[in-house]
């Protein structure tokens, strides 16, 4: 693998852990080399970098490899983290996003391939999700007033089950939730990180992913 003067990051613009990857390296002004993913068809570049043949996948100037989205966030955190995304965690919160409520998002956005009913998954995720309103109801964010890594890791699987439906999740009685989404969906961090971009080829010019103070 030939190193580069940036990490490169393959992802895909709508992914939900690779878009907590890019909401990460914004925050902390780590610019890379981004490669937007075909899933169809997948480059073997990506492919030898990492096993998982998933994105986000980070490959770094010495040539080793994190790819691992939650991994990719703390690094990149752990280098410039000028908002004090690290202070404002909470893996367990995290874990219940990336384990129940994946699940239930999975089945019920695509019953299809699950082979169910979505309505009970729906309505599991509605449940998780009220967990989340007594911290929503204290402060704008999961950990505080400020946003943290906890919000932008749990934001894009959120994003994804509200947008099943927009009218029904408008419906339900999260009005914490609703609020918290709505303002980072609408910030300009969220924008800067849901850029759009042809897929990557090998010999493509880089194109660099970057925020105003990107340390690089």
């Amino acid at each position: 693998m030939t190193p580069t003067a940036r990490p490169v990051l393959y992802s895909f613009r709508r992914c939900p852990y690779a878009m907590r990857a890019r909401l990460a390296l914004l925050a902390s002004g780590t610019a890379c080399d981004i490669r937007e993913v075909r899933l169809a068809r997948k480059p073997p570049e990506l492919l030898a970098a990492s096993a998982k043949a998933t994105v986000p996948v980070m490959v770094l100037p010495d040539g080793s490899v994190i790819d691992q989205s939650l991994d990719i966030m703390r690094w990149s955190l752990a280098r410039a983290d000028p908002e004090g995304w690290l202070d404002r965690d909470d893996p367990a919160l995290i874990a219940a996003n990336d384990g129940p409520f994946k699940h239930h998002l999975d089945r019920a956005k695509y019953p299809d391939r699950h082979d169910g009913d979505p309505a009970p998954h729906r309505a599991a995720c509605v449940a998780l999700l009220h967990e989340l309103e007594p911290r929503l109801a204290r402060a704008d964010n999961l950990c505080g007033t400020a946003r943290g890594l906890a919000d932008m890791a749990i934001l894009p699987f959120v994003r994804q089950f509200a947008a099943i439906d927009t009218a029904w999740f408008a419906a339900q009685p999260l009005p914490g939730v609703q609020r918290w989404l709505a303002r980072h969906l609408g910030s300009a961090l969220f924008e800067g990180a849901m850029v759009r971009l042809d897929p990557w080829q090998a010999g493509d010019a880089p194109v660099v992913f970057a925020s105003a103070n990107s340390t690089g």
